[in-house]
């Protein structure tokens, strides 16, 4: 097990503006949420577009408390740090948008096709993909860019075969995902959120006009499935439950959006993250191949685990007051806006031992990358997880090792925590 940085060392500034993006420019800023953790776990946080300001919760178990009592912390009025009302959230609102009972009976609408069961049904599938990808980077010599090449080709395809599309249409989706989780980002987006007006989209997803073009492609390929029912993701959504109940429209295309952009560029980031993580760690990445060689299940999957804790990829969510209430201290009131930071609780050293080191063997590992014990668990995260080891059994045992090969290059966003470009340099077995 090698040490990663340590406190005061490689963590960057203990005093950045957690609401600007630019903050997140050369990653996620560890020393100023360690600072808060320690001193201010509980902090109020003033906004600079016209926003409210928002509470940002930075410890493990105050991020639990508050993802598990829905009746307090409300999911309903939004979940990013954008205000929007009335008709207008109404039209743009998605599954992760409601609170129990509603949330649970569409939750119930569209969960079978991310089941366990269904996505171990999806391995040899994932797997085949995962191959080709890593053959195909393969031809392009020891020197690519890692995002490009393998971590956004091998989500894109599974997206694609989920979802019952053409894989000529793969390149375009993942453009309009990255619009939507890149926007404020002026490189994924023509509209970037604070850098120009888009007060004509806030009535959609994101406030991006990409979600426009997602809504006009999902309708299309929802009637595609009414007049030829096709074996796809897309017609089971459509399909009605066992009890008659079927999404509307809106639900659909709003969901659609969702699993576009969620199931790919967070997925892909991760990837990401995982190879860089042991691209720094050598002796751990040896021992991740040598598991992948031997087909040593549980090395392999609680590297899983770790690449997921380490990269916490999806920084944060919204909740809102319903009433007021004391946490950790503090008095927050009815109607404020309360942000839980997963990638802060994630190397909180009251739930973890030693959180800045990167250790394949960390168990048990509860970390929240999924928003872990809550009724918003991810939707994905089984699908995520298999993605994620399919490819280092696909990948690993292929190459003897891998470095950092030039400058990093990361999104944007107060939001993401994601890499554009990665370039690496491996050595193919």
């Amino acid at each position: 097990m090698s040490s990663g940085p340590t406190p005061g060392r490689g963590l960057g500034r203990d005093d950045l503006d957690i609401v600007d993006p630019d903050s997140y420019a050369d990653g996620f800023p560890h020393a100023t949420f360690q600072r808060l953790r320690d001193e201010a776990p509980v902090s109020w946080w003033p906004e600079h577009d016209g926003g409210k300001g928002f509470w940002a919760v930075t410890r493990y178990e105050d991020l639990l408390y508050v993802s598990q009592h829905v009746e307090l912390f409300s999911s309903a009025q939004g979940i990013t740090l954008e205000e929007i009302e009335g008709e207008d959230f109404h039209l743009r609102r998605n599954m992760l948008e409601y609170d129990p009972p509603e949330h649970t009976r569409y939750r119930r609408l569209v969960s079978k096709p991310f089941s366990r069961r269904e996505v171990y049904g999806y391995e040899d599938g994932i797997r085949q993909l995962a191959r080709d990808v890593v053959i195909d980077a393969q031809g392009l010599g020891d020197r690519f860019d890692y995002v490009d090449r393998v971590a956004k080709q091998l989500p894109m395809k599974m997206l694609g075969r989920l979802l019952g599309v053409p894989d000529s249409d793969g390149d375009w989706l993942v453009e309009q995902g990255d619009a939507l989780l890149g926007n404020l980002d002026p490189e994924m987006t023509k509209h970037p959120v604070g850098l120009t007006d888009t007060d004509e989209f806030k009535h959609i997803p994101f406030r991006s006009p990409a979600a426009l073009e997602l809504y006009r492609y999902a309708e299309h390929q929802a009637e595609l499935r009414r007049g030829c029912p096709m074996d796809d993701v897309i017609t089971k959504l459509l399909s009605p439950t066992i009890d008659g109940e079927c999404l509307t429209e809106l639900q659909f295309k709003n969901l659609f959006v969702l699993m576009v952009s969620a199931g790919n560029d967070t997925t892909r980031y991760t990837m990401a993250g995982g190879i860089k993580a042991l691209a720094e760690h050598p002796e751990q990445f040896a021992e991740v191949r040598q598991a992948c060689i031997d087909g040593d299940a549980q090395v392999v999957e609680r590297a899983v685990e770790e690449v997921l804790r380490w990269t916490s990829v999806t920084m944060h969510f919204r909740r809102t007051a319903t009433q007021d209430v004391e946490l950790n201290g503090q008095q927050i009131k009815q109607g404020d806006k309360v942000v839980v930071w997963f990638s802060s609780a994630d190397y909180d050293d009251r739930q973890f031992a030693d959180p800045y080191t990167f250790d394949i063997h960390r168990w048990p590992n509860d970390h929240v990358a999924f928003n872990l014990r809550s009724p918003h668990l991810c939707l994905g995260a089984q699908l995520a997880r298999m993605e994620l080891k399919v490819l280092f059994e696909e990948l690993l045992p292929r190459i003897t090792s891998v470095e950092i090969d030039g400058p990093i290059e990361r999104l944007r966003s107060n939001f993401i925590c994601g890499m554009k470009r990665l370039p690496v340099r491996v050595t193919w077995a």
